[in-house]
């Protein structure tokens, strides 16, 4: 059961922050499809107490979107705090502590995954922040810095001592990456060295993947990240694998077009419109998979700068699709794991 807070869900489906990924309009996509509890892309603490305005932004959350939690990441403590406060009057469900960024400009700063390097120190952090808010604080880390320093056993303890309500962990080490197979095993005996809520995170690519984690480990959550922008019907597919039996939905072209230009358009009303659509190029591939034709469809809508144009491609694609017979139900969308970090 992932109880923190207000919040209790048994099985949960969580939505991982990512940089650049979980703007409001992906959250609300997810969250239509099943997400039972999303979070905000990671916010940094020296951007958020300096008042930078790309950071500020990053807070914004609406009811819509609740259970909703903050990811807020950085090497001191003083400045987390400040960042903690901050985030707190934007009223989230709960607060998390990014221990877990991999990437060099975030990790080998200290931050991130780089609080692993000095676990005494992580502790006094996740404390001061506990100490510092009202509001539920949670932790996303890995299992050690490298195979040499696997310390998650007693990480797990000492935050669940300082205070932290939950704990996600994305099964690799840093050193790692996204590379190898994530270790599963480690999420049931995190359990049971704690008492609040593990969530496993890492490796989730599929409905399937989630109905193997419920039925082989003892996590109490599952947390998404590339699976999700592979195909954000992850949440809607594993609910339904979970208690059905089987994966009812059935993805048509049109569900997919109709999708992709919901979020884009959201997208659009969170940023100004050229940069709304830079960024959404990412989602074309996740989007548009295994359709018939899509390559060339594809090398169009990168070169286009606006809506309404990007519009009138798909739905002159989608046209397309439904003149001829059987090219309307070719392709469901497959997982993508290349192109996107998770943290």
């Amino acid at each position: 059961m992932f109880k923190v807070g207000n919040i209790e869900i048994e099985k949960a489906l969580l939505l991982a922050p990512m940089e650049d990924v979980t703007d409001l309009s992906f959250r609300n996509i997810c969250k239509g499809f099943g997400a039972d509890v999303v979070y905000t892309e990671f916010v940094n603490s020296e951007g958020l107490i300096r008042s930078v305005q790309k950071t500020q932004k990053k807070l914004k959350i609406t009811e819509e979107e609740r259970p909703v939690g903050i990811q807020i990441y950085g090497e001191n403590i003083d400045s987390m705090v400040s960042a903690a406060r901050i985030a707190e009057k934007e009223n989230p469900d709960l607060i998390d502590i990014n221990a877990g960024c991999w990437v060099k400009k975030v990790a080998n700063r200290g931050a991130g995954a780089g609080l692993l390097k000095d676990p005494p120190y992580m502790q006094k952090m996740v404390k001061a922040i506990v100490e510092a808010v009202s509001l539920p604080v949670t932790v996303k880390t890995r299992i050690g810095w490298d195979s040499d320093n696997i310390l998650i056993l007693d990480i797990a303890r000492m935050v669940e001592d300082v205070g932290a309500k939950a704990l996600t962990v994305h099964c690799r080490t840093r050193q790692q990456g996204h590379s190898g197979d994530p270790d599963w095993e480690w999420i049931d005996r995190i359990k049971e060295c704690i008492d609040i809520p593990v969530v496993l995170n890492g490796g989730v690519f599929t409905a399937q993947d989630v109905e193997y984690v419920f039925k082989n480990t003892k996590a109490d959550g599952v947390m998404i990240a590339r699976g999700a922008i592979a195909n954000p019907w992850i949440f809607k597919e594993s609910k339904e694998l979970l208690t059905q039996g089987y994966v009812s939905t059935v993805l048509r072209p049109e569900d997919r077009i109709s999708t992709a230009l919901r979020h884009l358009k959201d997208s659009i009303e969170v940023k100004e419109e050229r940069r709304a659509i830079l960024e959404f190029r990412k989602y074309y591939s996740s989007y548009l998979k295994g359709l018939h034709g899509v390559s060339a469809v594809r090398q169009d809508l990168m070169k286009l700068l606006d809506y309404e144009s990007v519009e009138l491609r798909l739905v002159q694609y989608l046209d397309y699709l439904n003149s001829a017979p059987g090219l309307q139900d070719e392709g469901i969308i497959e997982n993508d794991r290349n192109g996107i970090s998770e943290f």
